[in-house]
């Protein structure tokens, strides 16, 4: 999918130079607990179903509406399963654009719809065990996100802080 008209008009004024882009992805389970994932058109990867945030539009309203263009399938967010991002979630562009994204993971229970490919973003989907997860091609990003994919309880997960004041300021 091309990149929305605001990218496009933030990457008019920057070129190809680092750009943080805030994203979803959305974890959906059949009722073997298996996840939904979907293999990328352009690299050939599987990844979790997801995108970027348009302007104005909230989180969960990002979520249900990326799984429903990539899969067919209409979701009801249930819970954040965590907050990803750093160096593992950069990205480089074949044209040379150069993004970053910050993504909020939800869970998601599908309410009505059939699984399918969009063959636009997705050339096909399945459902996976955390066994089968391991032999598939995948990138940093998505072996970051599913690491959480099987953890179904407990508070929402983000990378710890490494961060620190300057030393002598704390």
């Amino acid at each position: 999918m091309p990149a929305s008209n605001y990218v496009q008009s933030i990457r008019k004024r920057i070129g190809h130079d680092l750009l943080i882009l805030p994203s979803v992805s959305v974890l959906v389970y059949d009722a073997r607990r298996r996840v939904l994932l979907v293999k990328s058109v352009d690299s050939g990867h599987w990844m979790t179903v997801g995108g970027q945030i348009e302007a104005h539009e909230p989180p969960a309203d990002a979520a249900v509406r990326e799984c429903w263009e990539e899969t067919g399938l209409y979701v009801r967010p249930t819970r954040i399963v965590g907050v990803f991002g750093g160096p593992d979630f950069e990205h480089t562009y074949p044209n040379g654009d150069r993004t970053v994204y910050t993504s909020v993971c939800f869970a998601g229970e599908v309410l009505s719809g059939t699984a399918r490919p969009d063959h636009s973003e997705t050339s096909e989907l399945g459902w996976f065990t955390e066994e089968d997860i391991a032999a598939l091609p995948m990138s940093n990003l998505t072996k970051s996100i599913l690491g959480h994919a099987f953890v179904l309880e407990g508070d929402a997960l983000f990378q710890p802080p490494r961060w620190t004041p300057p030393s002598g300021d704390h």
